[in-house]
C-alpha cells in the first residue's frame, strides 16, 4: 500500500550484485500489485526484470505519461495576462477582476469540477475553483470595486453547495467534498446586508442554519469531566459545544498525494494512524500549514490539528449564532432565542479555555491534555473581528499586535520561523483584514491604518517590481520574497486583490 511508502520518488527497483536479492517497491511494484495483472500476489515479486532497473523504471514512467496525456484532459494553463502599467494599484486590481472571474460552469462527466450556477471568482495561478474563506476576502475587494454582482453570484453558488451537500467544501472539486474552510458565508451575508439591505439576506437564511448544523453535527454523548470530541465537535461541559477543524476521510490529500505518502513514511509509528486526517484537518483550517498545528520544536510529521480547539474557527462560528439570533428575532422566530444562549455559552467558554488575561491575548486550547498552547498567532485576534472581546481585552490585544505583530510590510502570522507558509516572516491578506477591522470596530484607528498602510505599501512595492499581486509576502524583510509551503507563491491573487483594494479604499491610500 502507498502507506508503506516512505518516498515515492525513490527509484523503484535495486539489486545486490551479491547475492542478488530484489526489492520490491515503489510505484511500479503498486501499480501491478493493485490492478490484480496476476491472480497469485507472489507472482510479481518473484519475477525477474529483463533490463536494468534503472530501464525498466524510466520505461514504465514513459508509459505512465504517455497513458495520461492519451486518455485525459490537461486543466490549462491560465497565464496571467501582461498589462500596462495602471494609473495606481487600485486601477490594476480593477483590471484583474475580469481575469479571475469565471462564467457558470457546463457539467463535465468524469470531470472533478464540482459546477457551479452562476459566475465566481478565482484566486488565481494553480487554484482554478473558488475557494471557501478566500472568497470572503475577495468579496470585500469586489465590492470595492463596484462589482457587487460577482458578490451576489458567489453567495448564490454557496448556498447552491450547502443545499447540494449540506456545506461549502473547501473548494468546488469533488476531492474537497470530505472537508470545508473557515466558515465565512455569514460574513459574506453580513456584506451582501451592508450594500442591499436585510431583503438580501433573508432568503439565505435558511443555508446558514444548515451550514451551522454541519458544524455543529454530532452523537449524544455525557460530559464526565473531560472533554468529548466528535467529528468538527468537542463537548467541554454540560451542554458547551465548541469547535474544532476535521476531514471526514483519513487518507492522503488527492491534491497532495505524494507530499502526504512521503510525510507518512516519515512519521513516528504512533503519529501515522491520524496523519492523513490530520493533514486534511489542517487544509480545513486555511492554515496549510503552521507551526500552530505542530508538536513543540518539530516537524510537519507531529501535526496534531484535531486536537485543538482553534480559537479562530469558534469565532467564526460564535458569529453565526449571534447573527442568525439577531436576523431570526427580525423575523419574528422563536429560535432566534436558541441561538443568542448557545452564543453566550460559546463565549463564556471561550473565555475559560483559550484567554490568557495574563497575557493579554487568545490562544488554542489543547482539548487533548486539557492545556492551553503558548503558540502566538493571529489566530488570535478573531475575538475582535467577531465581536467576543470585551473593551479591555481589545486594549491589551492591540498593545500586543503592535509590540509582538507589526512588521515592515504589515503584521506577521506567527512569532515563530518554522519553515512552513503559515508562519513567520510571512503575512496574509486575509490576517491583515482581520486584525484591520478588528481594532478599528474597537477604537484603535491609529494603529489599524498604520497596519493597512504598511501592507498596500508592500503589495504595491512588489507590484512595481514584478507586475504582479502575490498570494502572501514576506513582511518582515520587504527585499525577499515569501516562501515556505508545499507549492511555489502564486499569482493572481484573489484575496489579496480584494483587502488592499479594500484598503485603499476605506483608508484613502
Amino acid at each position: 500500500m502507498a502507506q508503506r511508502e516512505a518516498r515515492a520518488g525513490a527509484t523503484n527497483w535495486k539489486t545486490d550484485m551479491n547475492d542478488g536479492w530484489l526489492q520490491t517497491s515503489g510505484a511500479l511494484f503498486q501499480a501491478v500489485q493493485l490492478a490484480r495483472v496476476f491472480d497469485d500476489s507472489k507472482t510479481f515479486p518473484d519475477c525477474v526484470p529483463s533490463a536494468p532497473p534503472e530501464q525498466v523504471e524510466a520505461r514504465f514512467r514513459a508509459l505512465l505519461a504517455d497513458f495520461v496525456a492519451a486518455h485525459f484532459e490537461l486543466p490549462p494553463a491560465r497565464t496571467m495576462e501582461a498589462l500596462q502599467q495602471a494609473p495606481s494599484l487600485a486601477a490594476h486590481i480593477d483590471r484583474l477582476w475580469p481575469m479571475l472571474s469565471r462564467r457558470p460552469d457546463e457539467p463535465v462527466a468524469g470531470a472533478s469540477l464540482l459546477p457551479l450556477p452562476n459566475p465566481y471568482v478565482v484566486p488565481g495561478g494553480r487554484f482554478r475553483e473558488i475557494y471557501y474563506w478566500d472568497s470572503y476576502f475577495t468579496a470585500e475587494g469586489l465590492v470595492a470595486s463596484g462589482r457587487v454582482d460577482l458578490v451576489e453570484g458567489m453567495v448564490r453558488n454557496f448556498a447552491w453547495l450547502i443545499d447540494r451537500f449540506g456545506h461549502v467544501p473547501n473548494g468546488n472539486r469533488s476531492y474537497f467534498l470530505g472537508r470545508s474552510q473557515p466558515p465565512t458565508f455569514c460574513h459574506m451575508l453580513l456584506l451582501l446586508e451592508r450594500e442591499a439591505g436585510f431583503d438580501a439576506v433573508r432568503p439565505f437564511l435558511p443555508q446558514l442554519e444548515q451550514e451551522y448544523r454541519f458544524w455543529m453535527r454530532r452523537e449524544p454523548a455525557t460530559y464526565r469531566g473531560r472533554p468529548v470530541a466528535d467529528r468538527r465537535t468537542v463537548l467541554v461541559g454540560e451542554e458547551v459545544v465548541l469547535n474544532r477543524y476535521w476531514d471526514d476521510h483519513n487518507g492522503p490529500r488527492e491534491e497532495s498525494f505524494l507530499e502526504d505518502v512521503e510525510l507518512f513514511g516519515h512519521a513516528p509509528a504512533a503519529r501515522q494512524g491520524e496523519l492523513y486526517r490530520n493533514l486534511r484537518a489542517g487544509a480545513e483550517s486555511g492554515w496549510d500549514f503552521s507551526s500552530r498545528w505542530l508538536a513543540e520544536g518539530a516537524g510537519l510529521e507531529s501535526i496534531r490539528t484535531t486536537e485543538l480547539i482553534p480559537i479562530d474557527l469558534n469565532c467564526l462560528v460564535y458569529n453565526i449564532e449571534a447573527q442568525l439570533a439577531r436576523w431570526l428575532a427580525r423575523l419574528g422566530a422563536a429560535r432566534a432565542a436558541d441561538y443568542e444562549c448557545a452564543a453566550a455559552r460559546r463565549i463564556r467558554a471561550l473565555n475559560r479555555l483559550c484567554w490568557n488575561a495574563k497575557a493579554g491575548w487568545w490562544f488554542d486550547f489543547d482539548w487533548a491534555n486539557g492545556a492551553q498552547r503558548d503558540a502566538w498567532t493571529l489566530a488570535g485576534a478573531f475575538p475582535i473581528f467577531c465581536g467576543l472581546a470585551d473593551r479591555d481585552q481589545a486594549a491589551a490585544m492591540a498593545a500586543n499586535i503592535e509590540q509582538r505583530f507589526l512588521r515592515p510590510g504589515g503584521v506577521v502570522t506567527t512569532l515563530r520561523t518554522a519553515g512552513e507558509q503559515w508562519d513567520a516572516p510571512n503575512g496574509w491578506a486575509p490576517l491583515q483584514w482581520v486584525v484591520v477591522v478588528g481594532l478599528r470596530e474597537h477604537g484603535h484607528e491609529a494603529l489599524a491604518r498604520e497596519i493597512a498602510t504598511r501592507f498596500v505599501g508592500l503589495a504595491e512595492r512588489v507590484y512595481h517590481r514584478t507586475g504582479k499581486l502575490m498570494e502572501k509576502y514576506d513582511v518582515c524583510d520587504l527585499g525577499l520574497d515569501a516562501g515556505g509551503g508545499e507549492y511555489p507563491v502564486q499569482d493572481g491573487f484573489g484575496w489579496t486583490n480584494g483587502v488592499v483594494r479594500a484598503f485603499i479604499e476605506r483608508f484613502g491610500l
